[in-house]
């Protein structure tokens, strides 16, 4: 018997006499030949609550290491945020997002918004009165009601956005740990197993949050749709303004060698770069966590294009944490 099946029947033979198993094996350091650490000075000062100053905090896996304590404002300098949604069937591009499916993005103008029953192929979908006007949220309630994955049945068939008035989220931080020199790990970890399921999984330089996917199917099955912003942004009750997607309105750092430019930093310290070169070429080789190496970055993640929901697949480093807060 091989020593993967005699793992394997012990296992089950424990799982049987109610022994339960302390750990599986854990992912182990990896000394990297080049490692290139967080760069404090690229962050926008105007996007900044107070200097970023370096700790000994504890990571995800509950060490401590050196870490930069980052606080920004909630609301992005480099860029307006908006518009999202538009509000009549003649109301042009100008007036809306973007929205993604299977890879594509759409310039959420009133007619695509018209024709959502064609591009799902269910005729279910109507987010149109009979006068023209596109029922969007325009209210805190409305907007806290259909913003949730347990959409209210009042507001199926919407299109979600946070009012313009509602100022609550705007006054609030963000608080970024993000360790000083990432560290390479011999395994990727999901988001959900740092507990970061839910949370960001990175920051650009503007202070505002990398998200996680957005949870479309959920979306989508009430028939409404949360459109971004052409930066790839909207806002949710919770978590405020934050990106799904990067489409080259933030700040960038460019790459002396033509490589993609870094766009930010993921929570364990590994650089996000933008998903296509100068040249305009695609990033190759990429791991699960959509990263790879090179002799200049070390290792270093790219983000997905625009249409694929993800920023990143997975850390590959230890990640640090993010969070929240309401000023004092």
């Amino acid at each position: 018997m091989s020593k993967q099946r005699i793992v394997w029947a012990a296992v089950v033979a424990l799982a049987f006499t109610g022994v339960v198993l302390v750990s599986w094996p854990r992912a182990e350091d990896v000394p990297m030949p080049v490692v290139q650490p967080v760069n404090p000075d690229y962050f926008i000062s105007d996007c900044l609550v107070e200097p970023i100053k370096k700790e000994i905090r504890r990571l995800s896996d509950g060490r401590e290491a050196e870490c930069y304590v980052i606080t920004t404002k909630s609301v992005p300098t480099d860029h307006p945020i908006g518009p999202w949604a538009p509000k009549h069937v003649t109301d042009g591009e100008d007036k809306g997002g973007i929205w993604i499916k299977d890879g594509h993005v759409y310039n959420v103008s009133g007619e695509f918004v018209a024709h959502l029953d064609e591009l799902y192929d269910d005729p279910q979908w109507n987010l149109v009165r009979e006068d023209g006007s596109i029922r969007v949220t325009d209210t805190k309630e409305a907007f806290d009601l259909a913003a949730r994955p347990n959409v209210d049945p009042r507001y199926n068939n919407y299109a979600v956005e946070c009012p313009v008035d509602v100022v609550e989220w705007k006054s609030n931080y963000n608080v970024y740990i993000i360790p000083v020199n990432p560290v390479y790990r011999s395994k990727a970890t999901d988001f959900h197993r740092v507990g970061n399921g839910h949370g960001p999984v990175g920051v650009a330089f503007n202070g505002v949050k990398y998200d996680p996917p957005a949870p479309i199917h959920m979306i989508i099955k009430a028939h409404t749709i949360a459109p971004f912003d052409h930066s790839g942004g909207h806002v949710n009750p919770h978590a405020g303004y934050h990106y799904h997607a990067a489409t080259g309105n933030t700040k960038e750092i460019e790459q002396t060698d033509g490589h993609a430019p870094l766009i930010g930093y993921a929570l364990d310290g590994f650089g996000i770069y933008a998903h296509l070169d100068i040249d305009g070429k695609k990033p190759i080789d990429l791991d699960e966590c959509s990263g790879h190496f090179d002799n200049i970055r070390g290792y270093h993640y790219h983000a997905s294009a625009a249409g694929d929901n993800q920023i990143i697949g997975a850390f590959r480093g230890i990640a640090g944490s993010a969070s929240v807060v309401e000023p004092k």
